[in-house]
């Protein structure tokens, strides 16, 4: 499983009818996202699409802690859906879970301004630039397990940014193949255009 974890957009609280709401935007796209160091990516518009559409159940987790649970889009507690900004998301709060209190008091005093998802790639685009920045655009999400607010908006220190390195240090291998064998190429035409061919 995959995890983006990013500041917070336009999350706020919100009362109505006597219930409490945590309401934002758990993902925005085409806002550059740093993976890891020399990682850049992007989400595009309609990556969750599909999956929203398959009436799947995706939880809102705090802080990733399945224990925790906010809030589930199968009984409608949880609603998230795509507009032309985002995956945006509404969770009701449940005034009998402390922990679910907790933390939309949390966010209301702008102590948790993070958030994150946790998902599989379905489909992306990646490349790299004259500068050798690797770069991935997410096509397709599949599933999307989870959306949670989160105390740390970006960290490094965690198994999840230590598989980002991983799979950055697989692509930047990739790469360096793929150059070497243009590189080989290129000596192979050049060796041939000495010799007259």
């Amino acid at each position: 499983m995959e995890q983006r974890i990013l500041k917070m957009q336009d999350m706020k609280t919100r009362e109505e009818g006597g219930k409490k709401y945590l309401e934002g935007y758990f993902a925005v796209f085409g806002q550059t996202y740093e993976v890891w160091s020399g990682w850049i990516e992007i989400i595009e518009r309609g990556a969750f699409a599909r999956y929203l559409a398959s009436g799947e159940d995706v939880k809102v987790l705090w802080n990733h802690d399945s224990n925790i649970v906010m809030g589930s889009t199968a009984n409608g507690t949880a609603v998230l859906r795509e507009d032309e900004v985002g995956l945006w998301g509404s969770v009701e709060i449940n005034e009998k879970d402390q922990e679910a209190v907790n933390g939309y008091a949390r966010v209301a005093r702008g102590d948790v301004d993070g958030c994150s998802f946790g998902f599989d790639i379905a489909r992306q685009e990646e490349w790299w630039d004259d500068e050798g920045i690797y770069h991935t655009k997410i096509t397709e999400v599949d599933p999307l397990f989870e959306v949670s607010p989160c105390t740390f908006p970006a960290y490094k220190a965690t198994s999840i940014s230590a598989r980002n390195q991983e799979s950055f240090a697989e692509a930047k291998h990739r790469y360096e193949q793929i150059q070497e064998q243009k590189a080989e190429q290129w000596r192979e035409m050049m060796r041939n255009r000495l010799k007259g061919v």
